[in-house]
């Protein structure tokens, strides 16, 4: 009878299990349960049965089914893998000897400098450039609590993972004035920390900065001139006053150092915004700072452009089209749904287009000088271009130090062909290679016509851009234009992206001046292009083009209609699967010529090249300028770090030989000191073959 009990209390806590075994155990006539009970023995082989039967699924092993691999399991393994070799990496350069082979680090440049006998002379002046700059929240959204005065851009930047839309929303400004938007708040971060680090271990100023002070400045007499690299150049000032207070600077730093000049020394977009100063100062209030003509004469010694942008980067027309670089569209192709997934609702690239089109700082990027600075359908200056290996442009470097000309090692190289660089947009990679003739131009006006029927439509989702105000006819009708040139880009840009183009236009231009002494040229639209500008009467100012060669650097995209209809996705997209001969000038739909790896050479130098060479109507004082090319040679190991003689972008203010040109000028040197022009690129060649009237 125990037994039996216990067996309804098992099926009652398990009734699944029970119900196979009293199905199997007790289908039997009723005559049969008296002779059960009566009979002991049988009772006691029925209850083993049913233990046997209970028991039974306990031996069984479930087997578990292996589980599916997704695409986010491999996204948390590779950031897993990184984030460990980080932490490697920067444990083995912390804690190795530093005597052990290979991990010696060469004699840092002050260090080497202040033992020769160099001091501090002139007070240095540093500008950065676009993204570089920290900015720190002073009034936000609820959705910010707890960030006053906490660094939105630089730093951790540990709010994007917290509070993405938050963050996103606070760097954005308004789509109509430029500015700030309503109760949102964001600054520059002053001071010497502004851009020293951009990231936790990512140095920008920081190396320059060290090696200053090492022969002895300190902040009396070296400045960060920190500005929010959003804005425009003239909102920096309606704003801020950033000007007003730079200009301020410069003249107590003057005074203070016995009278002695300032030397400056602007990095990337830095250097556009200080030509932007340059005319700002001696411009009549209210617009100017009212200066007068001899300011610049009797403050600035020299100034040392790093990486300048002074023509613009073919990226940033890749950045408003699509929002996208050969990064971003190499990421994509190899994972198509990460950055703008559907399933997990990313929208990354919409979000980054939506925030950046509202930075007018962007439009002061885009190619200036049309086709005659930057090539036609036909031609550009960069004919003779050749994507070499590194081996080869080694070859090339000491060919031309040995010979002085590098006319053997193109003999050596021998390629086909190249392609059109004029063409920066073409639709189809077909297209780069048919004679102008055969290709499909759609007239501006024709284009401009279709931006009129635009769809204003806000219905499906979040993200809002201004694709979202066009329909697919419209946005095809940009592809029945088979390629767009420099001239033709802008009003491609005006098709596309109309609200930011109207704004940023009041305070960009990117035209050549036919007459400078055209009133209309003393408005502030025209200061930060070189091509529609004077230099200040400052004859003994010296000017420096300081920037890096050797690396593929963006120049021209292939382009095509994206394959999504989703609402709010982004129509365009590089076509990452067009690939280019054995010379390797076009991979992954981005067209590279020689540069820093974000600056084309003919932008960085042609102004130092040409333009301003001698006494030229955009030069008319003739200043002096000069030419410093840094040849890019990698690290030969991790450890090494971003390398003491990169010519990257960004990592060539770590570069020795940079570095002690900066301390040799502030110390006093003249650029004949220095030795002159340094030229390791095409850039006189280049040159000579762009047509412009001097």
């Amino acid at each position: 009878m125990a037994a039996i009990l216990r067996f309804r209390k098992l099926c009652f806590l398990e009734p699944v299990k029970c119900s196979t075994v009293s199905v199997q155990s007790f289908e039997k006539p009723k005559n049969d349960e008296k002779q059960s009970f009566e009979q002991p023995h049988k009772s006691e082989s029925l209850v083993s049965a049913i233990e046997r039967v209970l028991e039974k699924p306990k031996s069984k092993k479930i087997k578990k089914q292996p589980k599916e691999w997704r695409c986010v399991d491999s996204c948390c393994w590779l950031i897993g893998y990184l984030c460990t070799s980080w932490w490697l990496l920067l444990f083995l350069c912390n804690f190795l000897p530093a005597n052990l082979p290979g991990l010696r680090v060469p004699e840092a440049p002050g260090v080497r400098l202040k033992r020769d006998g160099l001091t501090p002379l002139h007070p240095v002046v540093l500008v950065p450039g676009i993204v570089t700059g920290g900015l720190e929240l002073w009034e936000g959204r609820p959705c910010s609590e707890g960030l006053f005065r906490k660094r939105l851009w630089g730093g951790s930047f540990t709010e994007i993972f917290k509070r993405p839309l938050c963050w996103l929303e606070h760097l954005s400004l308004d789509n109509k004035t430029g500015l700030d938007p309503p109760g949102i708040r964001v600054r520059a971060v002053p001071g010497l920390v502004a851009a020293d680090y951009f990231a936790p271990g990512y140095f920008v100023w920081a190396v320059l900065i060290e090696n200053l002070a090492k022969i002895g400045y300190e902040q009396k007499n070296m400045y960060m001139a920190a500005y929010d690299w959003r804005l425009s150049f003239q909102n920096t000032e309606i704003r801020d006053q950033s000007l007003s207070r730079l200009k301020s600077k410069i003249e107590l730093m003057y005074v203070t150092n016995g009278y002695k000049k300032v030397v400056v020394v602007p990095h990337s977009m830095g250097v556009i915004y200080f030509l932007h100063f340059l005319k700002w100062v001696e411009a009549p209030p209210p617009v100017g700072g009212g200066g007068g003509q001899g300011w610049c004469a009797k403050h600035i010694k020299a100034i040392m452009n790093i990486g300048p942008a002074f023509l613009g980067v073919p990226k940033a027309v890749a950045n408003i089209l699509s929002a996208e670089g050969r990064d971003v569209a190499f990421i994509r192709s190899m994972a198509p749904g990460l950055l703008d997934s559907e399933t997990f609702g990313f929208q990354t690239l919409q979000h980054i287009m939506r925030v950046s089109r509202t930075w007018d700082s962007v439009i002061s990027l885009v190619p200036r000088g049309g086709e005659t600075i930057w090539g036609d359908l036909n031609k550009s200056p960069e004919v003779e271009n050749i994507c070499y290996t590194s081996k080869a442009r080694y070859l090339q470097s000491s060919s031309k130090e040995n010979n002085g000309n590098d006319t053997d090692a193109k003999r050596s190289f021998h390629v086909k062909e190249l392609p059109r660089y004029g063409r920066i947009i073409s639709f189809g990679k077909e297209k780069l290679e048919l004679p102008s003739s055969q290709l499909s131009i759609i007239d501006s006006k024709e284009l401009m016509r279709g931006s009129a029927s635009r769809n204003y439509n806000t219905s499906c989702g979040e993200v809002s851009s201004e694709y979202d105000e066009m329909s697919r006819n419209n946005i095809k009708k940009v592809a029945e234009s088979d390629a767009y040139t420099a001239s033709s880009l802008l009003d491609l840009l005006r098709f596309v992206a109309p609200k930011m183009m109207k704004r940023a236009e009041a305070h960009f231009s990117h035209g050549i001046a036919e007459d400078l002494d055209d009133p209309k040229y003393t408005h502030y639209k025209y200061w930060s292009n070189p091509l529609e500008t004077k230099l200040p009467d400052a004859p003994d100012m010296e000017i420096f083009c300081s920037y890096g060669v050797g690396i593929p650097t963006e120049r021209s995209y292939v382009y095509k209609l994206s394959s999504s209809d989703r609402c709010k996705s982004i129509p365009l997209q590089i076509d990452s699967s067009a690939y280019g001969s054995d010379n390797g000038c076009l991979k992954g739909g981005v067209h590279f010529v020689d540069g820093d790896e974000s600056v084309p050479v003919v932008s960085a130098a042609f102004m130092c090249a040409k333009g301003w060479r001698g006494k030229t109507r955009f030069n008319p004082s003739g200043i002096s300028t000069y030419i410093r090319e840094h040849q890019h040679k990698a690290p030969s190991s991790l450890l090494e770090g971003r390398g003491t003689e990169s010519g990257a972008h960004v990592d060539i203010m770590g570069n020795v030989a940079f570095i002690e040109d900066v301390l040799r000028i502030a110390g006093g040197a003249t650029g004949a000191e220095l030795g002159g022009d340094r030229i390791y690129s095409d850039i006189m060649k280049m040159s000579e073959r762009i047509n412009i009237r001097l």
